[in-house]
């Protein structure tokens, strides 16, 4: 099993896709950092040496990323700073709707959670 940076790499992934699963590396980092480490895409996770493993965690905690914790703290603090203001993202924020000027009316019903029906009223 490998570990990085306190995240357990599923087993029987392709390195760069089990990559992934760190967050705030995505697939084109997880490609750039898989070739630093001069590691073939090929290779699994659970095929990987601990030559490899060790170059691997040495290049991530050398890049220029913020992932796990500080990434999560970053976009946290981002987020309370618009409510703050309160600003028009921050209320879509803080009134648990999208925030990009999706429509309400009829989608968004993964965030506003399952239909709630009304009965109607008798004559």
């Amino acid at each position: 099993m490998v570990r990085l940076i306190g995240i357990d790499l599923p087993k029987n992934k392709k390195i760069i896709y089990a990559l992934t699963y760190i967050h705030g590396i995505g697939l084109t980092s997880a490609k750039k950092l898989v070739e630093e480490a001069n590691i073939s895409f090929d290779v699994r996770t659970n095929e990987l040496t601990t030559k490899q493993s060790v170059a691997l965690r040495e290049i991530i905690e050398n890049c220029n990323l913020k992932l796990e914790g500080d990434l999560r703290r970053f976009n946290g603090l981002n987020i309370k700073r618009l409510n703050e203001i309160n600003c028009f993202r921050g209320q879509r924020h803080r009134n648990n709707l999208p925030v990009r000027g999706q429509r309400t009316r009829t989608n968004a019903r993964s965030k506003r959670g399952s239909k709630k029906t009304v009965t109607n009223k008798k004559k």
